[in-house]
């Protein structure tokens, strides 16, 4: 199969990065054991395209990138776009997971990856559908309701990063948005220990269903406080979690976070909660 090309290459790595490898491949094989499946995304090799051989610096100056690439994720017979920044000693990696109707170019989302970015951390913000089925899901909205495919989605890009030299001995985490936050934690509950932090943003962690009381990772739901039905979905969600976990209001604010200060809250406590759970940056 394709998805043993994608994991070949780390056994010739390092006693450290085949730990980390065969730490997320052993999560993949209780998942596939117990039932998942990626249906026809099976995992192929990461194809990437660096911009430069010189460091590129972040916006903020702070630390310079060993990676700034924009990746292409093959699985099966689609390819999703990515965009891939990992500062020198970063202390995780975390994958984003956006909402419905959006891509990996959500303003809200590229500002907390940027957040992200200044303490430390990497950021991995890719497209979970291509642009067909983009223009598919317009007319039919069925792939934005579809966690389980989604969640496929995310699992196989987690498990690319596990095979990529600069990602792969770094603790990975998921920011999950809207129904990206299902996605999230549907694909946390499948990895296991190999996701060490989940952070939802205004999400839907209702659509989860029966994945929520086997999320392992420590998890923290950021509501608006003005978000009335989703902040109710989501406290029925956080009493069926059984992890760390953590339910944020920011008060005053709707869905999007719009409101003057929101979205930099949701960063901040989205960075804290990473830091923690990750630890500091090398």
């Amino acid at each position: 199969m394709l998805l043993h090309s994608c994991v070949r290459r780390a056994r010739r790595r390092g006693s450290a990065e085949k730990a980390r490898e065969f730490n997320l491949r052993g999560a993949f094989g209780k998942w596939r054991s117990a039932g998942g499946a990626l249906r026809t995304e099976t995992l192929h090799a990461m194809k990437m395209h660096r911009p430069s051989a010189k460091a590129v610096f972040t916006d903020e100056g702070r630390h310079p990138f060993a990676v700034n690439a924009m990746v292409e994720i093959p699985m099966g017979t689609v390819t999703l776009m990515g965009d891939l920044q990992i500062p020198r000693d970063a202390a995780g990696l975390v994958l984003f997971a956006h909402g419905s109707g959006s891509s990996r170019h959500s303003p809200r989302n590229q500002y907390v990856a940027r957040v992200l970015r200044e303490s430390g951390n990497g950021t991995l913000l890719f497209d979970l559908l291509t642009r067909d089925e983009e223009a598919e899901d317009n007319y039919t909205a069925a792939l934005r309701f579809d966690i389980r495919f989604l969640a496929e989605r995310l699992v196989a890009a987690t498990l690319c990063m596990a095979s990529h030299a600069e990602a792969q001995q770094l603790p990975i985490g998921y920011f999950g948005a809207s129904t990206g936050g299902a996605a999230a934690l549907v694909a946390a509950a499948e990895l296991g220990t190999g996701v060490k932090a989940v952070v939802s943003r205004g999400g839907r962690p209702d659509l989860a269903g029966d994945a929520l009381p086997l999320v392992k990772a420590p998890t923290i739901l950021i509501v608006g406080g003005h978000d009335t039905e989703v902040l109710r979905l989501n406290e029925e969600a956080y009493a069926q979690l059984q992890c760390e976990k953590e339910l944020a209001v920011v008060p005053g604010a709707t869905h999007l976070f719009e409101e003057a200060g929101a979205i930099e809250k949701v960063a901040r406590l989205a960075a804290a909660w990473f830091q923690q759970h990750f630890g500091p940056h090398r």
